[in-house]
């Protein structure tokens, strides 16, 4: 397991958190995701094997509001 903070800009509220958070979570591989609002990041504990930040930075990306920098 892995455990990294990435950036991600766009978020401003706590519907925003939940999104980027969700989107995070549903890939296969990805054991939690905890976005920070005043930090502008997101901690996510990963499975290296299955899934990775590319993946992580496209599923943020695809909501098409939030830039996640992996």
């Amino acid at each position: 397991m892995t455990k990294k903070t990435f950036t991600v800009t766009g978020m401003k509220c706590v519907n925003c958190k939940a999104n980027v958070e969700r989107a995070i979570k549903a890939l296969p591989g990805v054991i939690e995701a905890v976005v920070s609002l005043e930090d502008a990041c997101v901690a996510v504990d990963y499975d290296e094997a299955q899934v990775t930040p590319q993946d992580m930075k496209d599923a943020v990306d695809d909501l098409g509001r939030f830039e996640f920098n992996a």
